[in-house]
């Protein structure tokens, strides 16, 4: 199999969906790796690091999808990119479908075979491509949030761990989750006061279990999620249904009540966010102001960290993109149920439930 790995063209996206030892892999396994020209320079991996792993450097991306018979990215198709695919062509990579009917329909009307890293699951039902993204994003939303809680930067002029003599700002985390884990445990780290929320009791009493006392898991109804809400000078939203559209738990209304200078973290915006009021930005504008409260809703959080985010990305990955290439995604999809789930659209048809669900529609 010819498998492609392109550049990353989103903005301020500085991963690479393959390491040189990745290449090394599929060439010995007996397959052709191409991989565009300053592809892994955003993560710190020349293109003679590639070639000398045994792939060819491609100079122009059509070139690479005309040829490719499985292309590997960390992002989603982009506008440029679209006109690019063809019928029949595998797709490994974040689609986050539910979040954007325009990219849906560009995907179904190009004919591709999407296998998603989002829903991909292992025998034990986790989603073992989302989780190590989902790691990093957890401990950058508090990183990033303290940072916009700075008064220039339009927040409220609040240090999260306080000093003695001052009490310690309040972070408020919406799911207990991978990513909410991760954000819970940087915050208390930092020593602020945290409250973190979900509805699953399993997960609250496992919190509980292994947190510090700083942080306070609390179950999630609308009404609770409204009182610590308005209390919080920082909050996460770290709520992910897989494949699905996220809910809505914080709506516009409150955010007149909430405190001035507060901040939102929505680290699940690329599957529509848990706020009302969320819209994606980028590393390059990553905030906007709302009723007095400042969002942060980039999508691709870990882009910004390319050199981590790669490598732990493509740890994981790695194993599944080497099972493609020498199976395909007729034969995984038929015996393995993770790829079952992994598989999103094919032949103009959307195949997973989830997505399917988030359009009206049936899956096939």
């Amino acid at each position: 199999m010819i498998v492609g790995i392109p550049r990353e063209i989103k903005a301020d996206e500085y991963r690479v969906a393959m390491l040189p030892v990745g290449v090394e892999l599929l060439v010995q396994a007996g397959h052709e790796v191409l991989v565009e020209a300053g592809a892994g320079l955003g993560s710190g991996y020349e293109d003679a690091r590639y070639a000398a792993a045994g792939a060819r450097i491609v100079v122009q991306p059509a070139e690479l999808f005309a040829r490719a018979d499985l292309v590997v990215k960390v992002k989603e198709p982009l506008g440029p990119e679209l006109p690019l695919l063809r019928r029949g062509q595998m797709l490994f990579c974040y689609f986050h479908f539910a979040a954007s009917r325009e990219l849906t329909k560009a995907c179904l009307d190009a004919g591709i075979t999407a296998v998603a890293y989002e829903t991909l699951t292992d025998a034990s039902g986790r989603l073992p491509l989302l989780t190590p993204m989902s790691e990093v994003a957890g401990r950058m939303s508090i990183q990033e949030g303290a940072k916009y809680l700075e008064k220039p930067m339009m927040g409220r002029g609040i240090l999260l761990g306080g000093v003695p003599g001052v009490e310690p700002g309040n972070v408020l985390v919406l799911g207990a989750g991978t990513v909410g884990f991760h954000a819970a445990r940087m915050a208390a780290g930092l020593g602020a006061r945290v409250t973190i929320m979900d509805v699953n009791l399993d997960r609250l009493r496992h919190v509980a279990d292994v947190m510090p006392p700083n942080v306070h898991p609390v179950y999630s109804d609308p009404h609770a999620v409204y009182e610590y809400a308005v209390q919080a000078d920082l909050v996460i939203g770290a709520v992910l249904i897989p494949g699905a559209r996220t809910p809505v738990l914080i709506r516009q209304s409150w955010l007149k009540d909430m405190k001035n200078g507060s901040v939102i973290v929505d680290v699940g915006v690329d599957q529509g966010g848990c706020i009302e009021t969320s819209r994606p930005t980028t590393h390059h504008e990553p905030t906007f102001v709302v009723d007095g409260v400042v969002h942060y809703c980039v999508t691709n959080m870990p882009g910004a960290v390319g050199r981590t985010s790669t490598q732990a990305l493509c740890h994981a990955t790695q194993p599944y993109i080497l099972r493609l290439a020498q199976a395909g995604i007729d034969q995984l999809a038929g015996s393995d149920p993770g790829f079952a789930a992994a598989l999103n659209l094919r032949a103009g048809k959307i195949t997973n439930p989830a997505v399917a669900a988030a359009f009206g529609a049936q899956s096939a």
